[in-house]
């Protein structure tokens, strides 16, 4: 059974984690990220930006954040090395494709009519409802075969 291929654009904190559960879901997720480091918006912070949230609010809850790191609100740097190791415990650094910007996506799948009368909208580990009747479209630039 082929894997599905997933692409989640930008690789920062949310992107990061969507692409690690994705792969342990068995999917083949592609992440691009116009930067050339993850991170989100963290990658382009100023030095001096701590944490705005207490640390043990920030965090993965299945990656806590590194001994050494006691402050309340972690260092930009602290904040962009957790964000590294995770991508790197978890097998998603590997996924990333940096430099590469998302200008334009397109849809094609079930029409509105069909969506509304979905039952169930999360939950079931079937994307869109279950219904499964998005498909692929090869972008006539690139033809990576992600939309």
């Amino acid at each position: 059974m082929e894997k599905k291929r997933v692409v989640i654009v930008g690789a920062g904190v949310s992107g990061l984690a969507a692409c690690k559960h994705l792969l342990e879901l068995g999917c083949r997720p592609t992440v691009f990220e116009a930067d050339t480091v993850l991170g989100g918006v963290w990658a382009r912070a100023p030095a001096c930006t701590e944490l705005q949230t207490p640390r043990p609010l920030y965090q993965y809850a299945d990656f806590p954040w590194p001994e050494s790191v006691t402050e309340t609100f972690p260092s930009h740097r602290q904040v962009s090395a957790y964000l590294d190791a995770y991508a790197r415990r978890f097998g998603v650094l590997g996924c990333v494709r940096f430099g590469r910007r998302v200008v334009g996506m397109e849809y094609r799948g079930v029409g509105e009519r069909d969506v509304a009368a979905w039952e169930e909208w999360a939950g079931n580990g079937q994307a869109f409802g279950g219904a499964g009747a998005g498909e692929c479209v090869r972008h006539p630039v690139t033809d990576t075969g992600y939309v």
